[in-house]
């Protein structure tokens, strides 16, 4: 049975150590890289369907869920310049027929009836209205023009959690397939997502294992505000010090506890100080031997990745770090030893 690998962090949490490691291994493929595929979690997703459809619906709760649903993969499926999206190369041009079958699955009744939401106006229905009116007082009200919707047909839907599931968990596998599933062990980028790992059981089997990655918040820090943020890479935190602790906290205390056997959380320096060990756990995990590392440290260098922790050792950020030293004590790594980075080589 090939292997779901699916690396998942806390923004800048590095990882990336597990797609560059795991890139290492014989019939371990990272065919995109670092591409990030979000299809699960994203606005409108996989996810949000679950939740629409499963707490507090309604006909027309349904009906919101699978159009947006549709809207949405059809921009991963189809829009340019869309870095997460491209999905008719990435996944392949199967994908969008997938979701409608998908979506054909969960619908119980098709109706032709209307609602508010698909009576909102557009340019385009604004001048149907005003053509509508223009011809129905021209003949004295005996032509009838349909009303301009900006879709035509309410879908319902009423799934049963079991129904909703394995529907989900087939769309799933389909998109896996069409990625490499079936001919190879394949590694997938932010899959998923921490706060969304308590719902896994429900979608995946046992081939999935997500790799959780964590970092010490003062090195997340530095280098998200003083080294990213000067290479013009986005910075998805705070830069004020103490906003970020505040923001770092919430983004972990959001986050339900699960005891999947799909999930193992490891720190990211651990693969740098305690490198044998660590990469000894993951082939555990994985059932892999020394031997199916063929290609050791050539994606993942830990005597390079090393440039970037301690960084708050550094003079420079010592009254920032004291403030995250206080703030965010659970969350800080035990290092083996001080070590003074070279500004560098931080990358």
């Amino acid at each position: 049975m090939n292997k779901i690998i699916v690396p998942v962090g806390y923004m800048g949490s590095g990882s990336s150590a597990i797609t560059h490691l795991m890139s290492e291994y014989k019939g371990y493929d990272a065919k995109h890289g670092e591409f990030e595929y979000v299809f699960l979690h994203c606005p409108n997703g996989v996810f949000d369907l679950e939740d629409k459809l499963l707490v507090g619906n309604n006909a027309l709760r349904s009906d919101e869920a699978l159009h947006t649903f549709l809207k949405e993969m059809t921009k991963l499926y189809q829009k340019k310049y869309y870095w997460v999206g491209h999905y008719k190369e990435i996944v392949g041009e199967a994908f969008l027929d997938d979701v409608k079958d998908y979506i054909d699955t969960l619908i119980d009744y098709r109706s032709d009836y209307y609602w508010y939401v698909q009576e909102d106006t557009s340019k385009k229905m604004v001048i149907q209205l005003i053509f509508k009116r223009i011809v129905e007082t021209l003949s004295f009200h005996k032509i009838k023009l349909p009303k301009p919707l900006l879709y035509p047909q309410a879908w319902l839907s009423y799934p049963t959690p079991e129904k909703f599931y394995q529907a989900s968990h087939d769309f799933i596998y389909k998109t896996l397939n069409h990625i490499g599933l079936k001919d190879r062990n394949i590694i997938l980028d932010q899959l998923l997502l921490p706060h969304n790992l308590h719902r896994i059981d429900h979608y995946f089997d046992d081939d999935l294992h997500c790799f959780v990655i964590s970092r010490d918040p003062r090195d997340v820090f530095i280098i998200n505000k003083y080294i990213w943020a000067y290479t013009n890479e986005v910075v998805p935190y705070e830069k004020d010090v103490h906003r970020f602790c505040q923001q770092y906290r919430l983004i972990r205390s959001l986050e339900k506890t699960t005891s999947s056997n799909k999930v193992h959380r490891f720190q990211f320096e651990d693969f740098i100080y305690n490198y044998e060990h660590t990469v000894s756990d993951v082939e555990s995990i994985l059932g892999l031997t020394p031997n199916d590392h063929i290609n050791p440290k050539k994606a993942f260098n830990p005597d390079i990745s090393i440039n970037n922790t301690q960084l708050f050792r550094l003079e420079k950020y010592k009254e920032e770090v004291s403030v995250i030293e206080q703030e965010l004590k659970d969350y800080l790594y035990d290092f083996p030893y001080v070590r003074i980075p070279d500004e560098k080589k931080i990358f």
